[in-house]
């Protein structure tokens, strides 16, 4: 027996090693960590346990039967972080950079087939050079298996993805599938064609990290849920969010109680929101006042600023929060607002998250550019989310609520369950102005001076929330002190909603 046991703990030994000392220090070179580094600072201590840690792959070609490593350039298994059990892959650059191959990929088909098994979450760490070129259509069919996974899974358990270095080509889409992607600025990137390539065809010079690293994806594409400085914080990070998160699309919801959870009233917020309307204020900490204390964590954060969307708890219970913000392009809607609210609307209701909705919208942006790029199909699928939900609606007029875009925010004519409006609210097709330069044109023609009291005379007539209240459009004209009280009960009162839907295959969203 000693002499197996010996033998197992030389082949141990190998695999713990992966590509070798030489490389990973190469790895740490660039301030990266290794793939089992970074399990380890994921999972609780003691609780990982490996998969496949001596796979190998099976290519001939190229004379590859003479490179082989143990694990095959993934390090896969599954443990528990914060006392919970998830699965995660995590991809080894120092074993041929990571490609994927035929055996990489059945390592990492097989921790999420377990995964949606057990009703659990998967993450995925990338750090990879694309597929394995020598393995041609087994790589790319390691890949399409992944993918159909991704897939497979969406919905029904959280799945997360982590680019702790390079993600390129094929490899890009199965995090973009995934619920959430996190980066690591400087040292991951993640594209479909790299500068070499987009230079060769479109004669444009440009760096990896201009082309698609952490801060052009978590502000511009909007790829990124999340950019963060370090491999360490990034990790630190995911253990915070998946605190909010159930298992599966069965599981409970993970109510936390403790200091900050309780009922109280906000009166900064009878301040917070200025009576002028066309004063910015910062949504993001109105919304704080509101939801239980350090509470709100936000998703992308640096991308379509004129919407906020986050997770927080409101009474301990996790619950997802959108917001127009008139600190940024004024609260209005545009394409990537509508896509990045859409986007986050539908997770919360696969999970059936509460969603908190807060609104202070002078409508969708006018322009060719946003006409001509699909404002119409773009606004459209907020509106089709909110309207496809299931999971509580609770939604707050703080402002302005004009034009479409009172119907898109959750508006009780596309089923919120609860909507109310603090007292200085504007529920109108537009604001005064507008409005009043189609009615009475031709009397501000014949008297300009009409003007401004042709818009006092609106504003007391239509500008507040009661014409909406009296026909039942806003279910309370609340104290702004008693937002967070109101929201409370809301929850409360839907924490058993159920909705039956028509029987059909699948919606078809104006993707």
């Amino acid at each position: 027996m000693k002499e197996h046991l010996d033998i197992l703990e030389k082949r141990n030994e190998a695999a713990l090693e992966g590509g070798g000392k030489e490389r990973i220090e190469a790895q740490l070179k660039k301030g990266k960590k290794s793939a089992r580094e970074r399990l380890e600072l994921l999972f609780d201590p003691g609780t990982f346990q490996e998969f496949d840690r001596f796979v190998t792959h099976g290519c001939h070609d190229f004379e590859m039967e003479k490179k082989k490593f143990y694990g095959d350039g993934v390090v896969t298994g599954t443990g528990y972080v914060n006392g919970r059990r998830i699965f995660a892959f995590s991809q080894d650059f120092t074993v041929f950079g990571g490609s994927l191959s035929l055996a990489n990929a059945n390592k990492i088909c097989k921790i999420m087939d377990l995964a949606l098994d057990n009703l659990v979450p998967v993450i995925g760490i990338n750090d990879s050079g694309g597929a394995r070129i020598q393995e041609g259509v087994d790589s790319l069919g390691g890949y399409a298996e992944i993918f159909w996974r991704n897939v497979r899974a969406s919905g029904v358990i959280p799945q997360i993805s982590l680019i702790m270095g390079p993600c390129a080509g094929g490899a890009v889409y199965s995090p973009a599938i995934t619920d959430f992607v996190s980066m690591v600025k400087g040292t991951s990137y993640m594209f479909v064609t790299g500068p070499d390539v987009v230079k060769e065809v479109t004669n444009e010079i440009i760096t990896q990290q201009e082309l698609g690293g952490a801060d052009t994806h978590g502000e511009i594409s909007g790829v990124a849920h999340f950019a963060h400085d370090s491999e360490e914080k990034a990790i630190a990070h995911l253990k915070v969010l998946l605190s909010y998160l159930p298992s599966s699309w069965k599981s409970p919801q993970p109510i936390l109680g403790g200091r900050g959870t309780e009922r109280r009233e906000c009166p900064i917020l009878r301040d917070l929101v200025p009576s002028n309307s066309n004063k910015p204020y910062d949504m993001a900490h109105l919304i704080e006042e509101i939801v239980d204390q350090d509470s709100l964590l936000q998703v992308h954060e640096n991308y379509a600023r004129n919407i906020l969307t986050g997770l927080a708890r409101i009474g301990g219970r996790p619950v997802g929060v959108v917001g127009n913000n008139p600190l940024h392009l004024a609260g209005v809607l545009d394409i990537a607002a509508s896509q990045k609210a859409a986007r986050f609307v539908r997770f919360c209701d696969c999970y059936s998250i509460p969603i908190i909705t807060f609104v202070d919208v002078p409508g969708f942006l006018p322009g060719v550019d946003q006409e001509h790029n699909g404002i119409i199909k773009n606004g459209a699928k907020l509106l089709y989310a909110y309207s496809e939900a299931t999971t509580p609606l609770i939604t707050t007029i703080t402002r302005k609520a004009y034009g479409g875009a009172y119907d898109v925010m959750a508006s009780k004519h596309i089923r919120a369950d609860l909507n109310f409006s603090f007292p200085g609210a504007e529920i109108a097709v537009m604001g005064a102005k507008g409005a009043v330069n189609i009615l009475h044109r031709r009397e501000i023609q014949a008297d300009s001076n009409a003007r401004e009291e042709y818009i006092e005379r609106y504003e007391k007539q239509f500008a507040h929330p009661y014409i909406a209240a009296e026909r039942g459009y806003v279910d309370e004209v609340i104290d702004p002190a008693q937002t967070r009280n109101r929201i409370l009960d809301g929850l409360e009162i839907f924490s058993h909603k159920q909705v039956l839907r028509p029987e059909r295959k699948h919606g078809n969203i104006p993707l």
